[in-house]
C-alpha cells in the first residue's frame, strides 16, 4: 500500500472518531445540565432545610454529617444522601426499634388491634418512604456528574484525535506519492551513513611480502620493477 493512502485512510478515521467524541461530548454535557437542573429543582420544590448547627436535632455524635450543611436548603443529591442517611435513618432506628419497616408491618397484620403498633408502622413508611426518594436523587445527581466528567474527557479526546487527524493529513501531502509503507531494499545494499570497516595494523608490524609486491610499482612488461 502507498504511504500516502495508508496515511489518508488512518487521518480520516482519526477525523471520524473526533467528530463522533465531540457529539457524545455534547449528549453528555446535556445530560449533565438535564439532570442537574431536575435533581435541583425537585429538591428544592420539597423545602427541606437543614437544621442549624446549635439545633437540638443534630447534637448527637451521629448526626455528626449533617453540620456541613447546616442552615442550607436542599438543592443537590449530595446533601439528600447526608440527609437520608444520616438524618431520616437514625431517626428510623429509633421510632422502629431497629426493625425495619417490612418487619413492623408483619407484626401490625398480626395485630389488627395495636393502635400503637399501627401508628408506628405509619411513621416508619413515611420515613422510608421519604429516604428512597431522597436517595434516587442522589444516585440520579451522582450519573450527572459522571455524564459531566464523561463529557470533558470525550472533549479533550476528540481534540487529541483533530490534531493527530491533521498531522497525518499534513504529512500525506509532502510524502512522495511513489512511497511504499515499507519500501524494500537489497539485501546487499550498504546502510547509509555507514563506513566500511578499514584493516589497520599495529604500528610495530612489519609489511609481508604480499603488501611489498602489491606495493611495488609494474614494470613495461608486467613484472616487477
Amino acid at each position: 500500500m502507498r504511504r500516502r493512502t495508508f496515511d489518508i485512510l488512518v487521518s480520516a478515521t482519526g477525523l471520524f472518531l473526533a467528530v463522533t467524541l465531540i457529539v457524545s461530548g455534547l449528549l453528555l454535557t446535556w445530560a449533565h445540565n438535564f439532570i442537574g437542573n431536575e435533581v435541583r429543582t425537585q429538591l428544592a420544590a420539597q423545602q427541606i432545610v437543614f437544621p442549624a448547627n446549635n439545633s437540638p436535632a443534630i447534637k448527637a455524635p451521629e448526626f455528626a454529617a449533617m453540620h456541613q450543611y447546616a442552615g442550607q436548603l436542599m438543592t443537590t443529591g449530595a446533601q439528600a444522601e447526608v440527609y437520608a442517611d444520616h438524618f431520616i435513618a437514625n431517626h428510623l432506628k429509633v421510632i422502629g426499634g431497629g426493625l425495619t419497616y417490612s418487619q413492623l408491618s408483619a407484626k401490625a397484620i398480626a395485630q389488627p388491634n395495636n393502635a400503637k403498633l399501627a401508628a408506628q408502622v405509619q411513621l416508619m413508611f413515611r420515613g422510608t418512604t421519604l429516604r428512597s426518594m431522597l436517595l434516587n436523587a442522589y444516585a440520579f445527581g451522582t450519573m450527572g456528574m459522571i455524564a459531566g466528567i464523561a463529557a470533558i474527557a470525550a472533549f479533550i479526546a476528540a481534540a487529541v484525535m483533530l490534531i493527530l487527524g491533521g498531522l497525518g493529513l499534513m504529512h500525506a501531502r509532502r510524502v512522495s506519492p511513489a512511497a511504499d509503507i515499507l519500501a524494500p531494499r537489497p539485501a546487499n545494499a550498504p546502510n547509509s551513513g555507514t563506513i566500511p570497516p578499514q584493516t589497520t595494523r599495529p604500528s610495530n608490524q612489519q609489511p609481508s611480502e604480499e603488501d611489498l609486491a602489491a606495493a611495488a610499482p609494474a614494470s613495461s612488461n608486467g613484472r616487477p620493477a
